[in-house]
């Protein structure tokens, strides 16, 4: 029990700045990501399967979480969330856990890394205190934004930040229990808050760049009051609140949700690895579901299992739910006695955090191993996902990178199926007729394989009248392939030839006798087709 409530305390601690700035990178208050962590924490250990993994605000989101703000505001957010949830728990009630982990490894890699190199470029501004007042756009126009902007650099921001990741990079290398961000940030925003006293330098902070105004309370940075109850939908008017809205949000639930189930099961994956355990992927989703459909009611942004913090937690000591749990009331004990301290954290200090963050998930040793080792369709994917993710958005990138994998895939299973003449090469056989053609077919036959063995049957000498063809390492048949092989038959018989089936398993058989094959002649095994065809040929020319 005692090793679990110091790991949620530790990663409490590294969860308190990541939630404020991950929320600030998504383009909302930096509470709400403190929000976000508190509940999810609480209610993803409670409901969800993993003993060990810590939910929260992710970095994976930003890039799909921005366009929702931009278009339809916090309220607008809150209810992709809630639709994220409900989806999610659909997903696990119908146990399609499982089909999460189908997604290619190279679609997983380039939208991962593609979102690490937006998280990045967004985190420039901040880094370099450029003065854009609205940073919105494609990732193309972000970019001439950024260009653009250099004139109004702020060096005091840009030393703040550089700073900043310089401790963040070196105090990891001193294998210290501290965690990294405590002791960076806590350094630098002492020194930002005594030079912005001393000498007036403006350098940016969360209190001077938020404000609040909950229930008539106002202020500067965070509102050190607990969560408040809210209605999603609370700043909309009965008559906003229609099917229309609720279909041009559903496209951007679906991604939260796609993302923040792959997120978790990869989490659950990477955790089980390293304490042995077995996580439900099934009960996981559905937690996750429950989390993001309570979340939304306290003012909070989608949540997922974060990979870094569970990790923090296992290497912390914690083996039960006990250290979320503990990692959330840290949270928030922090937000209600120390809210006006942790007010003063630097901007430009939180985006050298982001760009540590963004660094971590960019996947450099995978994307470039698969660019030097993978086959040439896993490069087409890997790179067709990243370059969609960081010039349209994430949600074409998966589809598409997903519907490239699926169409290569099928391919490839379709250069693995063959079907070669073998008769003529039949040493156990050498008085068989020349007329009787043996063909092994290897592989499944479905769609595409299907058109291959047609062309091939079709265009058999005229003179060659029986047919064998030895299924023997046919594994399964769809129905493009039952139709193909009607079509075969239907063409054998009004040449006066006979197609003959030898070696069938069980179930190819059964389908095509569901499929109304059973006029056609079948054999267990390719010896007894060819002894039926030796004695059919002695009729045939007795006849």
């Amino acid at each position: 029990m005692k090793d679990n409530i110091l790991s949620g305390l530790t990663v409490g601690i590294i969860a308190l700045p990541l939630s404020m700035a991950l929320a600030i990178a998504t383009g909302v208050p930096p509470q709400l990501g403190l929000y976000t962590a508190i509940i999810a924490g609480i209610f993803a250990a409670v409901f969800g399967s993993s003993k060990v993994n810590i939910s929260g605000p992710t970095a994976a989101f930003i890039v799909i979480l921005i366009p929702i703000v931009q278009e339809f505001g916090i309220t607008g957010l809150l209810l992709c969330g809630l639709l994220s949830g409900v989806i999610l728990v659909l997903v696990g009630v119908f146990k399609l856990g499982n089909l999460i982990e189908l997604v290619p490894y190279p679609v997983t890699v380039g939208f991962t890394s593609g979102i690490a190199v937006v998280i990045a470029t967004i985190q420039i501004k901040d880094f370099f205190g450029l003065h854009i007042e609205n940073f919105s756009g494609t990732y193309i126009d972000k970019i001439i934004l950024l260009f653009n902007s250099f004139s109004t650099f702020n060096i005091y921001e840009f030393l703040t930040a550089s700073v900043t990741l310089f401790l963040l990079i070196i105090w990891r290398k001193t294998k210290s229990k501290l965690p990294a961000a405590l002791v960076a940030l806590g350094v630098v925003a002492l020194f930002v808050a005594f030079f912005n006293s001393q000498y007036g330098l403006n350098i940016s902070t969360i209190n001077s760049t938020f404000t609040y105004n909950i229930n008539g309370l106002q202020g500067n940075g965070i509102p050190p009051i607990p969560l408040q109850f809210s209605l999603p939908w609370e700043f909309l008017k009965p008559h906003e609140i229609n099917l229309d809205l609720l279909i041009k949000l559903l496209p951007h639930a679906v991604a939260i949700a796609i993302l923040g189930a792959l997120e978790s099961l990869l989490c659950a994956v990477i955790s089980d690895a390293m304490t042995g355990n077995k996580t439900d992927p099934n009960k996981e989703l559905i937690g996750q579901g429950i989390t993001n459909m309570v979340v939304p009611f306290f003012g909070g942004i989608p949540a997922t299992a974060a990979i870094a913090r569970t990790v923090a937690n296992i290497n912390s000591g914690g083996t039960t739910k006990l250290s979320s749990i503990v990692h959330s009331i840290f949270i928030l004990a922090s937000i209600l006695f120390i809210a006006p301290i942790i007010s003063y954290l630097p901007m430009a200090a939180l985006s050298a955090l982001l760009l540590m963050v963004a660094w971590n998930m960019s996947e450099v040793k995978h994307f470039i191993n698969i660019l030097k080792t993978a086959p040439r369709d896993d490069i087409y994917v890997l790179l067709t996902c990243f370059s969609l993710t960081v010039l349209i958005d994430m949600e074409v990138a998966v589809a598409v990178g997903i519907a490239l994998a699926s169409i290569l895939f099928i391919k490839r299973i379709i250069d693995l199926y063959s079907i070669e003449l073998v008769s003529e090469n039949l040493e156990s056989h050498p008085d068989m007729p020349k007329d009787i053609l043996i063909y092994d077919i290897n592989g499944p036959m479905f769609f595409g394989a299907a058109q291959k063995a047609l062309k091939t049957l079709v265009n058999i000498n005229e003179q060659k009248n029986i047919v064998i063809l030895n299924m023997k390492n046919v594994s399964m048949l769809d129905m493009t392939a039952m139709v193909a092989l009607k079509s075969i038959i239907d063409s054998f018989e009004a040449k006066n030839k006979k197609l003959i089936f030898a070696g069938l398993n069980q179930r190819v058989l059964q389908k095509l006798q569901r499929a109304k094959f059973d006029y056609v002649t079948t054999f267990s095994s390719i010896e007894d087709a060819i002894n039926y065809s030796k004695k059919y040929k002695v009729k045939e020319m007795k006849a």
